[in-house]
């Protein structure tokens, strides 16, 4: 065993093959259960004669102001965007705040104030929480953990189980743009005005694409750490399907392709805080299209690859006639993105 068997990396964290080992292998050994297991983004629980969906996240992000928003925004999008792709209606947050000593107030209240503009834009309410400040040189600013919980509407059936072949795969737009903003304004390469994150959240055009489709949308995903790639990887194994992808139909920007190009990253592999995947039934795919271009958020969605029969495989076919084999983000960590 090296040494790098026995300690924590800062790949254990980007979302991908090691984060995946360390949360079945470890996490599963000690606190698994039929719920957790499941690995999807809120957990569906049964309270009474309704549903409910939680899910909880923590936000590390560096720096903690990047273009397009901010480790406040963040943390309320990104915990409704993991309730609305598991079908739920967002209601109530907690936030738990890890303050390093020395944080401006300016810098916390702008934080603050910008979690409260966007709880109030969408329709929910920050109800518990939690402060917490440490020393100087113990922490880097400031950390937050937020936890999410909605209703789920008793129509609302999505899971992996719900997969089959022929069904088609969806992006609501352009991919890589919140971890390229991220990683260009921390290394300081003055994009701020060609490349922003898409923070966003979701819940509303999640909720339009059921509406309009019911139980034709099968499974739907949020695409962050990890970015697009590593989500259709797990999806695939999860369902025991294969999956292909046309590159030529997934959808990035001219400036995100371009940046990514520059730092040598594949912009299918960073993390979304405003996009996500869904998967529908074959007969339905125009339809759905159409309902995720309706919002200005799908405005450019695309139809993105299908779903065939296999074990667990990810094909991309390439702009040269070519396919590629997808996996999970591996060999290159990209820490403190979301």
């Amino acid at each position: 065993m090296s040494t790098d068997d026995r300690i924590i990396l800062l790949a254990h964290g980007d979302g991908g093959r090691l984060t995946h080992e360390l949360v079945t292998q470890l996490f599963f050994k000690h606190l698994g259960n039929r719920t957790l297991e499941m690995l999807t983004d809120a957990a569906a629980l049964t309270v009474g004669e309704g549903r409910i969906a939680v899910t909880t996240d923590s936000f590390v992000i560096d720096p903690p102001f990047f273009p397009g928003g901010d480790i406040g925004k963040l943390a309320v999008c990104g915990t409704i965007n993991d309730l609305a792709v598991s079908g739920a209606r967002p209601r109530y947050l907690t936030a738990a705040f890890l303050i390093e000593e020395g944080l401006p107030l300016e810098d916390l209240e702008r934080i603050v104030a910008s979690m409260a503009q966007t709880c109030n834009e969408a329709g929910v309410q920050v109800v518990a929480g939690d402060t917490k400040v440490v020393q100087r040189g113990h922490l880097d600013k400031i950390f937050i953990n937020t936890t999410g919980v909605g209703e789920i509407p008793p129509d609302v059936d999505l899971g992996y189980h719900r997969i089959a072949q022929g069904d088609v795969l969806l992006v609501n737009g352009t991919l890589g743009e919140h971890g390229m903003a991220v990683l260009a304004a921390r290394e300081g390469f003055g994009l701020e005005d060609q490349v922003q994150s898409d923070c966003a959240a979701l819940h509303e055009i999640t909720a339009r694409l059921l509406e309009d489709l019911g139980e034709d949308v099968r499974l739907m995903r949020d695409l962050t750490r990890g970015g697009f790639a590593t989500s259709v990887k797990e999806i695939a194994v999860s369902a025991q399907c294969d999956i292909w992808i046309s590159e030529g139909d997934v959808p990035v920007s001219p400036n995100t392709r371009g940046a990514a190009e520059m730092l040598g990253v594949d912009p299918l592999y960073l993390a979304n805080e405003g996009k996500f995947l869904a998967i529908v039934s074959p007969g339905k795919a125009e339809r759905a299209l159409a309902a995720l271009k309706e919002h200005p958020l799908g405005r450019e969605a695309r139809i993105v690859g299908e779903v065939r029969s296999g074990q667990g495989n990810v094909y991309l076919k390439t702009l040269l006639g070519g396919t590629k084999y997808l996996d999970l983000l591996a060999g290159a960590p990209l820490p403190r993105i979301c």
